[in-house]
């Protein structure tokens, strides 16, 4: 038992160290991203460093299986060196044993991952996208979806425009029963518009069935109101735009998710995407444990035998392309190629199978 807590401690100190490092490495490169995105606005530098400490989470998240290896190559590799995994096979523990606190603490970083860090992601990750949308088109352009319907905030120079629809089509393109309420910049309301349907196009949404409103102070909105069988409404929104703002699963909480799909599906959206990396989320503290043991079976081995920055190299590159057949099996899940659950749980599971087979090969012959 203190040889399994004296591994896990070193594994745990080199893990969160590599985290600090790469943390650092990914705020510093971000900040000079975000400084040459925003060079041409008026943006401060304490602004631009809060977007890039709101990015950096995100980013951390992505790359914690390389980070995973790292600091499994990192333990084994200092272990070889010292003689201390010599030591611990001589007193008979097997390469498998030695595995067994790695193990249980990739299993729960993984567990915090998707209960902690997971919401934390997504939180910053979402104030991330307001404040950047904010800065460059003076408001945010957001999306809502609840049991009422679908709400859709569109920002501008000439004003805020709150546009609620009651369903949509599957790619978001068109809006139906929606009604666009505008706001005068930093005054009340000045327009209600009613709609059948609403269409986004190149540079406006086009409107069927229009019935428009005057809300200016003294003035009479129903004897005023105007009918047209066809309005456009200039707008700066882009179908990618409004699908990031609803359509990426990492900006939602794990914890949220769930009821987030059922009110997709209630409001006409395709959730698959969402269901995809709701899986995925569950399944990796499995994917975090294949990493450890997959750069242990390369790296549990002494220095004398040679060879150590051969094993190191093949351990990272397997991990990369387990890492390349995950993201394209989620991709395959997304567009319906394969079924959710296989393109969630079945790399993780393979990747754990295929690096058994690499240890007890090693261990066994």
């Amino acid at each position: 038992m203190i040889l399994h807590v004296y591994f896990a401690r070193r594994f745990l100190t080199s893990f969160l160290v590599l985290t600090l490092v790469l943390f650092s490495l990914v705020a510093l490169i971000d900040l000079v991203d975000q400084a040459g995105d925003f060079s041409d606005l008026d943006v401060s530098f304490g602004r631009i460093v809060g977007l890039t400490l709101l990015k950096a989470p995100e980013t951390v998240n992505e790359i914690l299986p390389l980070i995973m290896i790292l600091a499994t190559i990192v333990l084994f590799v200092g272990l070889a060196r010292s003689s201390e995994l010599v030591a611990t096979r001589a007193a008979g523990r097997s390469a498998l044993r030695a595995l067994i606190a790695p193990v249980v603490v990739a299993l729960l970083i993984g567990g915090l991952a998707v209960t902690m860090l997971n919401p934390i992601v997504a939180g910053t990750s979402k104030r991330y996208s307001e404040l950047s949308e904010s800065y460059r088109t003076g408001g945010a352009s957001t999306l809502s979806i609840s049991g009422e319907g679908l709400w859709l905030r569109q920002g501008g120079a000439d004003g805020q425009t709150v546009i609620r629809a009651w369903r949509s089509n599957a790619d978001a393109s068109t809006l139906y029963d929606v009604t666009f309420l505008s706001y005068a910049p930093g005054g009340g309301p000045v327009q209600r518009i009613a709609a059948e349907s609403a269409t986004l196009e190149a540079g406006g949404w086009v409107l069927s069935n229009v019935k428009l409103w005057p809300l200016q102070a003294g003035t009479n909105a129903e004897a005023n109101a105007e009918y047209h069988t066809e309005y456009t409404i200039p707008t700066t929104l882009t179908l990618d735009r409004i699908r990031d703002s609803f359509g990426r699963p990492s900006a939602i909480s794990i914890w949220s998710l769930p009821e987030f799909i059922a009110q997709l599906d209630q409001a006409g959206f395709s959730s698959r995407q969402h269901r995809v990396w709701f899986q995925s989320e569950l399944a990796r503290p499995l994917f975090l444990m294949s990493m450890v043991l997959v750069a242990s079976a390369f790296t549990m081995r002494h220095t004398r035998f040679g060879g150590t920055g051969i094993s190191v190299l093949a351990a990272v590159l397997l991990g990369f392309g387990l890492y390349f057949i995950r993201s394209f099996a989620q991709i395959l899940g997304e567009n319906g190629q394969i079924p959710i659950y296989l393109a969630a749980w079945a790399p993780p599971v393979a990747a754990v199978l295929l690096a058994l087979g690499l240890l007890l090969h090693a261990e066994d012959g």
